[in-house]
């Protein structure tokens, strides 16, 4: 791994950007499947307290009003700011899709989505641009982010840096800038202001903070680019030089991942972007995929399993936090919990990642059966996600397998119809207005088209206070 200390991953971002690439018809059509599934989760995270949290804030400080639509909300804000709720709703039940690495000894996806969505959509409907522009900012801003968590020094992730909010809020600077037509120079500028903004570290995984991550690189990128829009200047090589950003937070970067890979092929072509079937660490998805379908083939219920033995490599390991989560939000980074509830509840949904799920007995009882440990030894066809489980049975019957990917990986895809039911249930969990959830997916699929963005926008608001209570809690 090299150190990149020319400037030229920050130039190679600022060109591609700026020339503002059409992504091939498949590229599009996927991307529309994210797009919806982020609007779902998005509905159903404004219900969230941290959610309700910013819109309070938002209003307190008298920035609500005139702007871009918050999503779920009746309220309105400048773009940065409705990018930053919107952002965060979306990550919010960690529900959010993620371009996993590309090597299998690296670890450490990015939620690029849930960090650049918010922003081609809240400074699209700002600047009533058109769908074409806001889907090819979307597509711009998730093939910066995710290729420059490719390019990163593994070190960064590793000592603690979370990719989501660190290198996130480069992607949100290259989709803002390609909807503000900023030249390649003024990109650059964008870049390097960005540099002195990106934050967030994994210390604070399980917490309303990391929650923050999205929609701090999603503000952070619309304000970069709008200051280098207006004039302000930052390093060249701010991203990549000798002290830019790579080189102190993560040891440097090997400039070939980025330097003619950006959209050669996209990424959401190879390694793909992986969509969540389950509301929790991705990490934990293929277990939880396994575990479900070796205790239904063989019809095994919960009070049949007396242990459960997992193993991933080290690194995983390394990054959930544990056997002994505090509260449902860590829960969703434990292995040990989603596969017991997995087990005990024959689903893992929204509505299992709660407080009175975790105290559970039963839960509790199972938690203790897992097993939980690093392989002994890697094999050379493992991905850098395979989990192994194997199920002893009280009757002594061992069921086992192997998971290399989730289902809404790239080599199990979703498809717009497996979206569009993901999103209903979404909306639905946010108690979004069913008449306005109904129109959604239609619109997504059809957001290239010329008129749809004005009809979409007011689908995503929250009904008018005459007609219901604002922010009703979520259904579990």
């Amino acid at each position: 791994m090299g150190s990149a200390t020319t400037g030229e991953v920050t130039r190679a971002i600022a060109e591609f950007a700026a020339s503002r690439p059409a992504p091939p018809a498949h590229v599009v059509e996927r991307g529309k499947i994210h797009i919806l599934d982020s609007l779902g989760l998005a509905l159903a995270g404004a219900a969230s307290p941290l959610s309700k949290t910013l819109r309070e804030q938002l209003a307190d400080e008298g920035i609500a009003g005139r702007g871009a639509t918050i999503f779920g909300s009746r309220l309105r804000a400048p773009p940065r700011f409705a990018a930053a709720a919107n952002a965060a709703a979306i990550h919010a039940d960690n529900f959010d899709d993620t371009t996993p690495q590309a090597r299998p000894d690296r670890t450490g996806g990015i939620h690029a989505s849930g960090a650049v969505l918010p922003v081609a959509l809240s400074l699209g409907e700002a600047t009533g641009a058109a769908g074409t522009d806001i889907v090819e900012a979307y597509l711009v801003g998730v093939e910066v982010a995710s290729r420059l968590n490719h390019a990163a020094a593994p070190r960064h992730y590793g000592d603690g840096f979370h990719a989501t909010g660190t290198l996130g809020v480069f992607g949100a600077a290259a989709a803002a800038g390609a909807l503000m037509r900023l030249e390649p120079e003024r990109l650059v500028y964008a870049i390097g202001i960005a540099a002195s903004r990106a934050a967030g570290v994994r210390r604070n995984f399980g917490t309303m903070a990391e929650i923050l991550h999205p929609g701090n690189a999603a503000e952070s990128g619309i304000a970069a680019a709008d200051l280098a829009r207006r004039g302000v200047t930052a390093a060249p090589d701010a991203l990549d030089g000798p002290a830019g950003y790579l080189a102190a937070a993560g040891g440097g970067c090997d400039p070939d991942e980025i330097a003619g890979r950006l959209g050669a092929p996209w990424a959401f072509e190879d390694p793909g972007v992986w969509i969540k079937p389950y509301p929790c660490g991705a990490l934990t998805h293929p277990g939880a995929g396994l575990l479900l379908e070796l205790t239904a083939a063989a019809d095994v219920a919960a009070r049949d399993i007396a242990s459960i033995r997992v193993r991933t490599n080290p690194r995983i390991l390394d990054t959930l936090l544990g056997a002994a989560p505090r509260d449902a939000a860590q829960a969703r980074f434990s292995m040990e919990f989603v596969l017991a509830v997995a087990a005990v509840a024959g689903r893992v949904g929204p509505s299992e990642f709660t407080e009175a799920t975790l105290g559970r007995g039963d839960v509790r009882d199972m938690m203790a059966r897992v097993d939980y440990a690093a392989f002994d030894r890697e094999e050379d066809d493992f991905t850098n996600v395979t989990t192994l489980i194997e199920i002893e049975t009280a009757d002594g019957r061992i069921l086992s397998g192997r998971a290399d990917h989730a289902h809404g990986s790239a080599k199990s895809p979703f498809s717009f119809e497996e979206a569009t039911e993901k999103f209903n249930r979404c909306a639905a969990h946010g108690r979004h207005p069913p008449q306005k959830t109904a129109r959604i997916p239609r619109l997504v699929a059809n957001l290239d088209e010329p008129g749809v963005p004005a009809l979409l926008f007011p689908t995503l608001a929250a009904r008018p206070e005459s007609e219901a209570k604002p922010d009703a809690p979520a259904s579990a």
